[in-house]
């Protein structure tokens, strides 16, 4: 027989409220974090004798393409100047040319050559190998800024100022922080898997190759994606080492573009143009890839 469920006590539903602050929450989170890109697309579609009006309004004042037309070499410098413009342009398939030849270089050079040392901090034994790690991962805590100087002494002994191995000398090999990322992902790997290949009479390059790359692809992947964002973002060292024309890279031509102003002001519209043309190569790539880099990291476990 079925209970009698007529008049049964039923828990009265409490209001949601730590949902609520917790999507309010989220919510403010976004708006910190996108409202710069935003502002920074509404003064490049501002036209430039606007840039100061009405700047309690969140769309673009006298909305015009006229910015990056001026960036990219489309109008001629009187015109622009007719327009409140600098007169200045960037050479940007230049710089942007050089974005991606620097970039392409660090990003393979780096994930190739921070792999084998990995995998040989994580699988081999060889004297002194945790000694060796916990020296070379120390240098984490070393700032940047500190080898900076010596690494241009280097770079500048050996000629290759203004060239593309001076600029991505420091990276190419490796890095402390993707040498740890990648050991830790390592470490995960099955162990049966590769002694079933030394079983089959495999050697240790066959393992890495054959069986251990294809496993850690995400890895690897995650590694490219953030080694190509940073490099692709970096300013000072680019400046330093590769301010010719020839070799300069977007944020090197976008600082130029600023200080080229003749009225001492910055043209403001011009310079947002140009950076929001240098954010969509790598916005596209996080659009597309950013997924991926929050399931290798969740995989590996790696804080």
């Amino acid at each position: 027989m079925a209970p009698n469920v007529t008049g049964a006590y039923r828990p009265k539903q409490q209001f949601p409220w730590g949902k609520i602050l917790a999507w309010m929450a989220m919510a403010l989170l976004l708006f910190v974090t996108l409202f710069p890109f935003w502002w920074v697309l509404r003064t490049a579609l501002t036209a430039p004798r606007a840039v100061f009006q009405n700047t309690g309004s969140l769309l673009p004042v006298q909305t015009t393409l006229i910015n990056f037309q001026r960036v990219l070499g489309l109008v001629d410098p009187q015109t622009a100047i007719a327009m409140g413009g600098s007169g200045q342009a960037i050479n940007f398939a230049r710089a942007l040319i050089n974005s991606i030849i620097v970039s392409g270089l660090v990003v393979v050079g780096q994930t190739t050559f921070c792999a084998m040392a990995a995998y040989a901090f994580a699988r081999l034994r060889f004297p002194f190998r945790n000694g060796l790690f916990t020296l070379y991962i120390s240098a984490l805590m070393v700032p940047a800024i500190v080898t900076t100087i010596p690494n241009f002494i280097l770079v500048r002994q050996l000629g290759w100022l203004n060239t593309f191995a001076g600029i991505v000398a420091p990276t190419f090999l490796m890095t402390p922080f993707a040498v740890f990322f990648l050991r830790q992902f390592f470490l995960g790997v099955n162990r049966e898997v590769e002694e079933a290949a030394y079983i089959d009479g495999a050697s240790v390059w066959l393992v890495f190759w054959r069986v251990v790359v294809p496993i850690t692809v995400p890895a690897l992947t995650t590694l490219a994606i953030v080694t190509l964002i940073n490099t692709w973002n970096s300013y000072l060292w680019p400046l330093i080492v590769g301010s010719d024309e020839s070799v300069r890279v977007l944020t090197v031509a976008l600082g130029i573009f600023r200080s080229q102003t003749p009225q001492g002001a910055p043209d403001w519209t011009g310079l947002m143009a140009g950076t929001t043309l240098a954010i969509i190569p790598t916005f596209l790539i996080f659009v597309l890839l950013g997924r991926r880099i929050l399931d290798s990291i969740q995989f590996t476990g790696f804080k």
